[in-house]
């Protein structure tokens, strides 16, 4: 079985940054996609940034983070974080990290984070 934890969330002020952090453990194939989503409150869960393993693998981000957030994985360690900087209001949410295995196509979920950014 395969788990996620995720730690880092807070309360942040706006402009400010905030570092999540997500280990996977558990047994799943090598070839597989880790990173994080967010969902705000009465709105659906938003893909943020998601990076694959592989020699060539790239991260993908999405627009509204592009620039601001920053996503790294240890592969020796199953783990991924992601660095939120210039954080604004609208950043606020819950943050879920996501394994996606390429193999068995099943995705994990974390069971989330809460990212406040206020005055």
């Amino acid at each position: 079985q395969v788990q996620l934890v995720e730690s880092g969330g807070g309360l942040v002020r706006p402009g400010g940054s905030l570092r999540l952090s997500c280990a996977a453990s558990g047994s799943f194939f090598r070839r597989n996609v880790m990173g994080w989503y967010r969902q705000a409150p009465g709105k659906e869960r938003e893909f943020l940034a998601g990076m694959p393993t592989g020699s060539d693998a790239g991260t993908n981000y999405a627009d509204s983070v592009k620039g601001r957030f920053m996503l790294s994985r240890d592969y020796a360690k199953n783990t991924v974080e992601l660095q939120m900087n210039s954080l604004k209001p609208e950043d606020t949410a819950v943050y879920y990290c996501y394994l996606h295995d390429l193999v068995t196509l099943i995705q994990i979920w974390g069971q989330g984070t809460q990212v406040t950014v206020s005055l």
